[in-house]
């Protein structure tokens, strides 16, 4: 029996003999200095529960995580709450449906999601009982801008949200990002910028510089947290102040005086692996981070330069640039080879 469900296991790819190419999801420093600090008592054998005067250096270090992610961001607020990116998306869209709901307008229920979104993106969107309008992109892989003020237009009187990712999920940093929150609030909508690739924007830019009213964080991504394997993860939001009394609460443990829209079972989430981020962040400094973005970037541009003579890179910016990642075009390169679609 012991042999058979090893022979199973084997069929399967696993990090014990192979690789998992997750992307931006694992390419980042997990030193063990960082790793040491959640074996500690301390970290390690809390309950998320435990009255909060027996836990008060536990809760110095998330609100000292929480300030460092907002000069990050440029947001207001964070909630360390959500357990990963698609939990994230559902808070931060849940916030945004609870504060148009505050405004009288129930009605608000259209979300314009690109084509080219993340696949938990729509997904997440019909989780909050929205209506998912899908925008166009153009040639290049970019929003179609012009479709989208068409359809931000035609659906002003609902329009809830609009999701996009910066840099771009085709591995762009779109040049238009900043018009497009200008046309989603003009029309009395929110953006939510899904934060999969913030390693791309530290200390260069920033979601609350560039529109965003609420977007998650993929810690497991951007600082640091082992994600290759399936986690754990922590994928917290990020939101401007006339979103912040909509961020998830607590009814047991109120965070913030917050006892409502809990999207987890402790009001911190996964708080146990928050000193590897913590510990990421303070070791790297604001130059360490800047470093770590442009670092990304020029590796990225770097390899792409090496294979364009090979390979087809299927998108790049108006400068024939890519972000800290792109896709290379394997259709032509199978053709050549042989090999059938």
């Amino acid at each position: 029996m012991m042999r058979y469900i090893q022979r199973l296991a084997d069929k399967d790819v696993g990090l014990t003999n192979s690789m998992i190419p997750l992307g931006s999801c694992t390419l980042k420093l997990n030193s063990a200095i960082q790793m040491i600090p959640i074996t500690w008592p301390g970290f390690s054998q809390i309950h998320p529960f435990a009255p909060r005067d027996q836990v008060t250096g536990y809760l110095e270090m998330i609100k000292e995580l929480e300030d460092n992610l907002v000069a990050v961001t440029q947001y207001d607020a964070i909630s360390l709450q959500p357990n990963s990116g698609a939990n994230g998306e559902y808070a931060g869209l849940m916030a945004i449906k609870k504060y148009h709901e505050s405004r009288g307008d129930f009605h608000r229920d259209v979300c314009l999601i690109p084509i080219s979104a993340h696949g938990t993106n729509p997904a997440s969107a019909a989780l909050c009982n929205m209506k998912i309008i899908v925008v166009a992109c153009d040639a290049q892989g970019n929003v179609d801008i012009e479709d989208l003020r068409k359809k931000a237009e035609q659906n002003k009187d609902r329009l809830a949200a609009f999701m996009i990712t910066y840099p771009s999920t085709h591995g762009v940093f779109e040049e238009g990002v900043m018009e497009m929150c200008n046309i989603i609030h003009k029309h009395g909508g929110q953006v939510y910028m899904d934060g999969a690739n913030l390693n791309a924007q530290m200390g260069l830019t920033s979601p609350g510089y560039i529109g965003a009213d609420v977007g998650h964080l993929n810690l497991h991504k951007t600082f640091s947290i082992p994600h290759g394997g399936g986690g754990p993860g922590v994928g917290p939001i990020g939101v401007k102040k006339h979103l912040e009394p909509f961020m998830p609460g607590h009814p047991v443990m109120p965070v913030n005086g917050r006892t409502n829209m809990a999207v987890a079972a402790a009001p911190y989430g996964s708080a146990g692996i928050l000193p590897i981020s913590y510990s990421y962040i303070k070791m790297s400094g604001a130059t360490g981070l800047l470093h770590s973005s442009q670092h990304a970037i020029m590796s990225a541009n770097y390899i792409a330069k090496q294979l364009e003579n090979h390979y087809k890179i299927l998108y790049r910016g108006q400068n024939g640039r890519v972000a800290h990642e792109f896709i290379l075009d394997m259709r032509d390169f199978k053709k050549t080879a042989g090999i059938d679609e």
